[in-house]
């Protein structure tokens, strides 16, 4: 009888010497780790700044929520990225919504927008976008950030200027994406599709005569050793999403959900801000390092402008999307 109270005590020690143990593992297996990819290689400006969403969430979110960020392109190739967080291969991705204009023709909404994307939050935009994303490629959006960074037409040899002041650049071969091929279309050039990868190669080998391309990174991928002049004044603006697998969002408790919902509503702002500091950083750098603004002025600026964004906004509005005139509505305001 002593021996099995004695045994009994033993127990009882032992289970309250191990419970700290038990709670604290029960503790660490609650803290989601969620896999992210991004659409541009890890070095490049974009990247580093979804870096900062993650070290956000992984500062705010220990011991409830963190992001991995497991790799680029080389990862997955970036215009299958979205597939594979539909899917729930991965948790997050991070890239541009105009990757995705075959699925999804709201992506123009962002390229056309002349707002910030905080902007679009508080007027609605942000919730018709949510729907879009949902509906057309099966993901929940969580941000918008990188917003008001406009792109630019960068170019070997200088562009010649018309009598009415615009730049001549028919059969000029501009490598393109599908953000803005039919605007480079509307100004007479060549759009070559390439990915980002192959076009330091491209660049060399003359292949291109020159590319569109956000004006921030320019120098990161080495470009500006061939492309020494751009076109001013920037047109439409980047469209970079950070989007999520429905599921995954759905297992996550409500702990997980604040953190990852908040931080983003927060890096949307920050993420424009810092972005301006480096806009202008680096419009001082290039210009330092050699390279030389062709500038459209008055009209020829004015009609330049008009052709980008007709492209964006009519390309949607062709597209029959249910979302045009809403989206427009919150978007444009040129």
């Amino acid at each position: 009888m002593k021996f099995n109270s004695l045994k009994r005590a033993f127990a009882s020690v032992m289970m309250g010497a191990a419970l700290p143990s038990m709670l604290f593992a029960g503790s660490a297996q609650a803290e989601e780790i969620l896999k992210a990819v991004s659409a541009f290689p890890k070095p490049l400006a974009f990247t580093q700044s979804f870096l900062g969403y993650v070290d956000l969430v992984n500062e705010r979110g220990k011991g409830v929520v963190q992001i991995q960020h497991i790799g680029g392109p080389e990862v997955f190739p970036s215009n299958q990225q979205v597939a594979a967080v539909e899917r729930g291969i991965v948790d997050i991705h991070y890239g541009p919504a105009g990757y995705h204009l075959g699925s999804m023709p709201e992506a123009d909404a962002w390229l056309g927008s002349t707002i910030t994307a905080a902007e679009g939050r508080k007027n609605g935009g942000f919730a018709l976008m949510e729907k879009a994303f949902k509906d057309r490629l099966g993901v929940k959006l969580m941000a918008h950030i990188d917003s008001g960074i406009k792109f630019h037409i960068y170019t070997i040899s200088e562009p010649q200027k018309r009598a009415d002041g615009s730049a001549d650049l028919t059969g000029k071969r501009l490598r393109t994406s599908p953000v803005y091929k039919s605007f480079f279309e509307a100004l007479d050039a060549i759009p070559v599709s390439a990915p980002v990868p192959d076009i330091y190669t491209g660049l060399e080998r003359n292949v291109f005569d020159g590319a569109g391309w956000p004006i921030v990174a320019i120098q990161d991928l080495s470009w500006d050793k061939f492309l020494k002049y751009r076109v001013d004044p920037g047109f439409l603006q980047t469209d970079l999403s950070i989007v999520m697998s429905p599921a995954k969002w759905e297992s996550l408790s409500p702990e997980a959900q604040k953190v990852l919902q908040d931080a983003a509503i927060e890096y949307e702002q920050k993420s424009y801000d810092q972005f301006q500091t480096i806009i202008a950083a680096t419009d001082t750098k290039v210009q330092e390092d050699g390279m030389t603004i062709v500038r459209l002025e008055g009209k020829a600026a004015d009609d330049y402008l008009d052709k980008a964004y007709d492209a964006v906004w009519n390309r949607m509005k062709a597209s029959n999307s249910p979302l045009y005139d809403e989206l427009k509505k919150a978007y444009y305001q040129r």
